[in-house]
Parts: structure tokens; C-alpha cells; sequence
């Protein structure tokens, strides 16, 4: 059954998506990838040891501000930049992997953190995907 990302990318009227797959993973994968690391960061702050967490919220923070940032530019087609598309990419691998290792050295004694560590791994892998697409 197809998303509605899907539907969306199918029917632009300017940007009909070819091979629409890694493009909808990317962007659905973004979306998530944000809102894990906002709740995680949240999580922490909750955490009696948050200030052990400071890394891991700012981390969280700054990979959850620039996955919603790509998400929105990755779904906007009309005069896609591939130029631009690539440097937001691989930028959120970078981030991805950064809050993925950090959110890792808390997954043992918080839930939240390995669950947001997960979803950054899978970010950063459909952003190569799609990186591979340009």
C-alpha cells in the first residue's frame, strides 16, 4: 500500500519521481529520524542524571533540526538542486551517525536512547541510499 509521501512524490507535476522508493524511504525516514531524536532529547531531560545527558540532548537536537530540515527540502521538487540535495544528504548522515554513537553509549541504562540510536542508523542508511540515487 503506498503512503502518502508516495502518492505525493508520484503526482508532482513538475518532479514525476521515477524510481520513487528511495526518496520516500528518505524523506519517511527523516520525518522519524526527527522526531525520535526530539523525544530522546525530551527523555533526557527527564532523566534524574540528565546532566550526564548533555551531549546526548544536544546531539539529539541538532540531528533532530537538520532530518526535519532535509525532509522538507527533499520533498519540495519543484527545481530540485541535486548539488544542494547531496550536501543536506550527506550532512544528515554525518548527524545521524554522530547522535546514533552518542545516544549508544546511554542505550544500556535508557530505553529512549537505544530506540532513537536505531532510528538514526536507519536514517543514515536511506540517506546513503538515496545519495546513490543522485
Amino acid at each position: 500500500m503506498a503512503t502518502q509521501t508516495e502518492h505525493f512524490l508520484r503526482e508532482h507535476p513538475r518532479d514525476p519521481v521515477k524510481n520513487v522508493e528511495p526518496l520516500r524511504t528518505c524523506v519517511e525516514r527523516l520525518a522519524a529520524c526527527a522526531q525520535a531524536c526530539t523525544a530522546c532529547a525530551d527523555a533526557c531531560l527527564g532523566e534524574a542524571d540528565s546532566a550526564d545527558l548533555v551531549a546526548c540532548i544536544r546531539r539529539n537536537l541538532d540531528c533532530a533540526d537538520l532530518c526535519g530540515t532535509a525532509e522538507q527540502v527533499l520533498t519540495r521538487r519543484t527545481e530540485a538542486n541535486v548539488v544542494l540535495d547531496r550536501a543536506i544528504l550527506q550532512a544528515c548522515v554525518q548527524f545521524c551517525e554522530h547522535a546514533a554513537q552518542e545516544c549508544g553509549t546511554h542505550a544500556a541504562s535508557h530505553e529512549h536512547c537505544r530506540l532513537c540510536a536505531d532510528t538514526c542508523v536507519l536514517c543514515a542508511e536511506a540517506c546513503r541510499d538515496m545519495l546513490a540515487t543522485l
